[in-house]
This record gives C-alpha cells, sequence and structure tokens, in this order.
C-alpha cells in the first residue's frame, strides 16, 4: 500500500505548490477585502438609483466571490485528501485502507482540475477575458457541405457550452437551402466565456466522405467562427439612426420549421461600415432589435480598435479566407479520425467527444498553453482517451 501512498502524496504537495502560487495570481487576500467593500456598497441606501453601475459592482462581486471561493474550496479538498490518507495510515483492515485511499486518490484528481481552471483563469489579462462572448460561425468553401459543416460547429459549441455551465442565446441560425445552416451567431454569458472561446476563431477545416455524393467521394470543407466580447454597460457606442437601416422579416430555424407566424426577425445594416446583422430568437421586432443593436455595438468598437491599434488579433484574430491552407483546426472522419489543432498540436482520435459531446476543453485550453507559454500545463480530458 505504501507503493501506491506515495505517489498522491506527492501529488497532493505538488498542488499544495500549484494552488499557493494561484492565490498570488488571483490576488485572493485582495480578492477578500474587496468582497467585504462592495458587499458593504451594495447595502448602501440608494445602491439601485443607478441601474448600470450597481449592475457592474454586482459583476465585480460575483466575480471576485468566485475566485475566493475556488481558492478555499480547493483548500478544503486539499485538507480533506491529506486527513483520508492520514485516517489510512492508521488502520488496519484492508477494506477500510483501500476505501479511504480510494477517497483520497478521487479527491486528488478533483483538485488537480479545479487547480488547472483557476490556473488558466489567472492567464486571462485581457480587458474583457473575463467576461461574455458573441460567437458567429459562417460556412466557407464547400457549397452544400460546408453549410452542414457550419451546423455541426454549431451543435458542438452548444454542447461544450452546457459543458462549461454557461447560458447561451442564439440570435440568429437560419436554414440553409438542402443542408445545414446558412449562419449561427449566439451570445454566451458565463465566467471567462470570452477568454475561453477566443481560442475558436478562426478557420475550422473538415475532411469526410460526403453524405450528398452518391460516389461516396471524401469531401474537404471548411466554416470560419469569429469572437468578440460582449461589451460592458460602461463603454458607450454611438450609432446615429440615420446610419442604420432595420429590415423585418419572417424568422425561421434548422430544417426551415418556422419559428413564428409574424416579421418579428430583424436585420440591421450599419451604412457606413456596411456591417449587417441579424436576430431572430426573440419573439417581438424590439427585442430582435435590441440585441442586433448590442452585437453591432461589439463588432463597430472592434472595428475601432483595429483603426486606432491595428491589432485585430487582441479580439479575434487575423482576419483569413474560409478556405484552404487557413484553418486552425482540422476535424478528419476519413480514411482516419483525428481532430487536430495546428496552432498548438493538441490532437485525438475521439472525434465523437468532440464533436458530438463538446469535448474542447484540451484544445481550447491547449491553446492558453500555448499562447501563454505555459508548456506545463496539461490539463486531462476525456478527448485525451483514444
Amino acid at each position: 500500500m505504501a507503493d501506491t501512498v506515495a505517489p498522491v502524496v506527492e501529488q497532493l504537495d505538488a498542488l499544495e505548490t500549484r494552488l499557493a502560487e494561484v492565490e498570488s495570481y488571483l490576488h485572493v487576500d485582495e480578492k477578500r477585502a474587496r468582497v467585504s467593500e462592495l458587499e458593504q456598497a451594495t447595502a448602501a441606501p440608494g445602491f439601485w438609483d443607478d441601474a448600470a453601475r450597481a449592475r457592474a459592482t454586482m459583476a465585480e462581486l460575483s466575480s471576485a466571490r468566485d475566485d475566493v471561493k475556488a481558492v478555499e474550496a480547493a483548500h478544503a479538498q486539499l485538507a480533506d485528501a491529506r486527513a483520508a490518507l492520514e485516517l489510512a495510515s492508521e488502520m488496519e483492515g484492508d477494506d477500510e485502507v483501500a476505501e479511504l485511499f480510494a477517497e483520497a486518490a478521487r479527491s486528488a484528481e478533483e483538485l488537480a482540475r479545479a487547480v488547472d481552471q483557476m490556473e488558466l483563469t489567472s492567464w486571462f489579462t485581457g480587458e474583457f477575458d473575463h467576461g461574455d462572448a458573441i460567437v458567429t460561425i459562417k460556412p466557407g468553401q464547400g457549397g452544400l457541405e460546408a453549410q452542414d459543416w457550419t451546423f455541426m460547429l454549431f451543435k458542438m459549441y452548444m454542447k461544450y457550452c452546457e459543458r462549461r455551465g454557461w447560458k447561451v442565446t442564439v440570435n440568429d441560425c437560419p436554414a440553409a437551402e438542402g443542408i445545414g445552416i446558412d449562419r449561427a451567431t449566439f451570445t454566451v454569458e458565463g465566467k471567462d466565456a470570452f477568454g475561453m472561446l477566443r481560442a475558436e476563431a478562426g478557420v475550422h477545416r473538415l475532411v469526410r466522405i460526403s453524405p450528398t455524393d452518391a460516389k461516396k467521394r471524401r469531401q474537404t470543407t471548411f466554416a470560419g467562427v469569429e469572437v468578440i466580447p460582449v461589451l460592458p454597460d460602461d463603454i458607450d457606442i454611438e450609432i446615429s439612426p440615420d446610419d442604420i437601416r432595420v429590415d423585418v422579416y419572417h424568422a425561421s430555424g434548422p430544417g426551415g420549421q418556422g419559428v413564428n407566424t409574424t416579421d418579428s426577425a430583424v436585420r440591421v445594416t450599419h451604412l457606413p461600415t456596411g456591417i449587417v446583422v441579424t436576430c431572430q430568437n426573440e419573439r417581438s421586432q424590439i427585442q430582435n432589435k435590441a440585441a442586433c443593436m448590442a452585437i453591432l455595438k461589439a463588432r463597430l468598437y472592434e472595428l475601432e480598435l483595429q483603426k486606432r491599434e491595428d491589432k485585430l488579433d487582441e479580439i479575434r484574430g487575423p482576419k483569413h479566407d474560409i478556405g484552404f491552407g487557413n484553418q486552425i483546426r482540422s476535424y478528419v472522419l476519413y480514411p482516419y479520425q483525428m481532430v487536430k489543432d495546428l496552432r498548438t498540436g493538441v490532437e485525438t482520435g475521439n472525434v465523437d467527444a468532440v464533436l458530438e459531446d463538446g469535448d474542447l476543453d484540451a484544445f481550447v485550453v491547449g491553446y492558453h498553453r500555448w499562447a501563454t507559454g505555459n508548456a506545463d500545463y496539461a490539463p486531462t480530458s476525456e478527448a485525451d482517451d483514444m
């Protein structure tokens, strides 16, 4: 038993060191003080008189609380694992010892995942990394196949967001003629959503036997993913009513089914830039127009950053044609099965876990490890199981 206990003890020692480093990176002591300060502010008379400021304060309070609670929970889990090992060393019955050791090993694995996530959070230093994201998927080269590939990616990201516990609002997802969808735009709300999802921005390539080809030939298709941040309320983008054109039309969803029978879908065109935003998720024109304007403001802000600093890759990554030679990741279903990120080298043969179950953490985290130079960070993922 000593031979099996020693590796767990070493793992817990290493996790304790990493946890101390995470506390330092996240400035947990400062956040504890900040939580107390913000809690007092929220209890003050008239706190909700300024609704925008109140929402921002509550968001900051929630984020700080989450970081403090995560670290405290990790410390408690570490203590529990060590206590289980210590108790096991005092027990004499083989079954009881084995049960306690198994408990300690499980706690160590859970703690490792928690520390992985906290380390990842500590890497997000961008202005919007800890906030929400707007994701758009568009078909590229490949015709009807690209439309189907766009729909496959859309479903993959829905699963991924579900796995991470993020809230998703589908803003626009019109059915294409034949198969698939014309595009998809959705808003993701949750901790570190933009920071995590910006790893997905770029061209995604699919290789498979074409489901629409009677001769069953291999087909290569492409889709592009754009990720931009949801702007905080304190960033004001002025849009003149004279600069936009608003069109309304019948909404429809994937597969061609009608969402409702009124002209509730909204298309907003920004005339000076040519940016077009559509939304059909909500039941009324007013709600859809509000969603369109929020997305338009985010895109105009991104465009302004590009003009001012010429650093578009800070938000979305460099622009490329959605086709050959520009892909960030390949999904090969035939003649072998493999998903591989061409930037980081992260790969897996378990394509079902990726496409069907949305198990993207190894790829998303791998990107951030590569981008920040944290080569030693190696989280586990179900997609690693071949």
